[in-house]
């Protein structure tokens, strides 16, 4: 069904009200005075349109409130016109896009998105494998990559801890190229919350740690040799199974996780480094880990 309703003419003032309402959307204060957020550039505003449409087959609300685009990104991308859900568009001059935008330049089009709300209770609910959580990350580009490894991997959610960044923030939106809208995600939650709802769920904690004793390879190979019917060669092993649920603890950028959370987490998993690199980045790191998991998890999964 076309969602495009024409019934109002084009936005054209760069000054007027509802452009800074929506400029507004790109400070911490009106993100969370609305509960919504900005998804800028054709991609991001496809997959939001997409999980809208979803939500909406599923009997719940949906994620995109307005969508705002110049004519000629309209022409470029017409897909983007057309939703179930009767998203309202309104065409806008450029100077406009640019005023409501938080990019430099924009890529003509923005929407307008509702923050979905979640809980840990509903994170770590029944049949849960794979969580990752962001221990303080600040940089919004790591975030995005953590957030983007996660929905690749099959992650059933993200949860970011107290002191990290906005994933809500335009930038580290824009750093999840959509991936925002593809998983449930819970905000700002004390880690010792997170610690006993993952252990009240049967969850284990696995802590990404350069400096852990525990090798990632050593992991996988064990759960190969499970899944192959040689695990009497590991029986008396007392590492984690990358086959159980799990949920990943990835750290600060310049500081790691901090010793209460690496104490809690009871494992401490090294990723190896063949080369002369001293460490990897948080982002690359946890792409390694949760795709370790994810295959184990496969792997171990006869209906898979």
């Amino acid at each position: 069904m076309n969602a495009v309703h024409h019934t109002e003419a084009e936005m054209t003032n760069p000054r007027a009200e509802r452009v800074r309402d929506v400029a507004r959307l790109a400070t911490r204060s009106g993100r969370s005075k609305r509960a919504a957020f900005l998804a800028e550039g054709p991609q991001a505003v496809r997959e939001a349109l997409q999980r809208h449409d979803t939500a909406l087959a599923d009997g719940g609300g949906g994620i995109v409130q307005e969508v705002f685009a110049t004519v000629e990104a309209l022409e470029r991308h017409p897909d983007l016109g057309l939703s179930r859900g009767q998203v309202r568009l309104r065409t806008v001059g450029a100077e406009v896009l640019a005023a409501m935008a938080d990019t430099v330049s924009p890529q003509g089009i923005i929407a307008v998105c509702r923050m979905v709300p979640h809980s840990l209770e509903d994170v770590f609910g029944a049949g849960v494998q794979l969580v990752a959580v962001m221990c303080r990350v600040q940089d919004p580009g790591n975030a995005g990559t953590i957030l983007r490894a996660a929905v690749a991997a099959g992650a059933d959610a993200v949860v970011l801890t107290e002191g990290s960044v906005d994933i809500y923030n335009p930038k580290a939106v824009r750093s999840t190229v959509g991936s925002i809208f593809q998983v449930p995600i819970v905000t700002g939650v004390s880690f010792d919350s997170l610690a006993v709802a993952a252990r009240a769920a049967g969850v284990q904690l696995l802590a990404a740690d350069g400096y852990g004793t525990t090798d990632l390879d050593i992991l996988q190979d064990e759960s190969t040799m499970r899944r192959l019917g040689s695990a009497s060669e590991v029986e008396n092993s007392s590492n984690p199974r990358l086959e159980d649920p799990s949920a990943w603890l990835f750290g600060n950028e310049a500081q790691g996780l901090d010793d209460q959370e690496l104490a809690i987490a009871g494992h401490r998993v090294a990723v190896p480094l063949y080369g002369v690199a001293e460490s990897l980045n948080v982002g690359t790191a946890a792409t390694v880990c949760l795709y370790a998991s994810a295959r184990a998890h496969r792997r171990s999964d006869p209906s898979s």
